[in-house]
């Protein structure tokens, strides 16, 4: 019998992990879990698209160009006959890979040298706080376009031409974005360092590699987290609007903002409806569900909030 109630008292007290927490918070936000859903399913129809469907998104039709939606065409075809379903898929792949890429150089970037920076101090500080004001002081559009514009044509041996062109853009984006992730880390080292338990590990002996990556560093992924998840949707809109551009992947390779780009005449415009909105409603939607999770996991990984 006395078993009995302590195990029930265990259970009773038993105290709830950090990750059961931010999980239990963030589903009892409707719009952030419906954001979730909606990333996940688009991430996994924009991988099994090969099984979806019987075109290639660089396969020519010329006896079926400009044919609105029917049932061997979803979104209808092209200019050149091509499914635009298909490669409306195929041009969500490739946004969100390069999002994701660009997301993950930003974040390595700005956090090794934010933890520097922050626990250091002093010289190392100064240096890397310098370097990162040059950084934002460069306008970031301006100088995609710039250096695109310049390297685009200089194709390494080995790369393909449409290879190259989603190599670049990720180099280039994640270069000029780790500054503002570095910024935000090294603030919350900077508070962090002065807490209780940084002086026990200094009283422990624990050396700064330790301190840095295993007490220090878990500590500002909620930010780090949050901040990616905006970030991809920032990524999106950029590759879009160098896709417009033609300074984005190279062509047949798709993306959304290539396909609005092939619609941009008035007669497309006017006439041709399924050629920009599909596109235009997908970049509208996976950008508003990139905030919307944003948010969600903002309000769930901030433990000031209490319900």
């Amino acid at each position: 019998m006395s078993q009995t109630i302590e195990q029930t008292e265990v259970k009773k007290y038993k105290v709830e992990s950090q990750f059961s927490v931010v999980i239990r918070r963030l589903s009892r936000d409707k719009k952030a879990m419906l954001s979730l859903y909606f990333l996940i399913i688009l991430a996994f129809l924009c991988i099994v698209v090969p099984m979806l469907s019987p075109y290639k998104y660089f396969t020519n039709d010329l006896t079926g160009t400009k044919a609105p939606p029917t049932a061997a065409h979803w979104l209808g075809t092209d200019d050149m006959g091509r499914d635009i379903f298909t490669r409306l898929l195929y041009g969500g792949r490739i946004s969100l890979l390069v999002a994701l890429s660009v997301v993950v150089v930003e974040c390595f970037f700005g956090v090794l040298f934010g933890c520097f920076a922050g626990y250091y101090g002093g010289k190392i500080d100064n240096l890397i706080m310098r370097v990162t004001d040059v950084f934002l002081c460069f306008p970031f559009t301006s100088i995609c376009i710039t250096v695109i514009a310049i390297f685009s044509p200089m194709v390494p041996p080995g790369f393909s031409k449409e290879n190259w062109s989603v190599m670049l853009l990720i180099i280039v984006m994640g270069v000029l974005g780790w500054p503002t992730v570095a910024r935000i880390v090294r603030g919350q080292i900077l508070s962090l360092r002065e807490q209780e338990f940084m002086e026990a590990c200094e009283a422990l002996g624990i050396d700064d590699r330790r301190r840095i990556f295993k007490h220090l560093l878990p500590n500002t992924l909620s930010s780090v987290i949050v901040y990616a998840t905006l970030g991809m949707a920032s990524v999106i809109l950029t590759e879009s609007a160098l896709s417009f551009l033609g300074l984005g992947v190279s062509p047949p390779t798709p993306t959304w903002g290539e396909m609005i780009q092939a619609a941009r005449n008035t007669i497309n415009l006017r006439s041709r409806p399924w050629y920009w909105i599909p596109p235009g409603l997908m970049i509208f939607l996976t950008v508003m569900a990139f905030n919307l999770l944003g948010d969600g996991l903002r309000d769930a990984l901030d433990p000031r909030l209490k319900q």
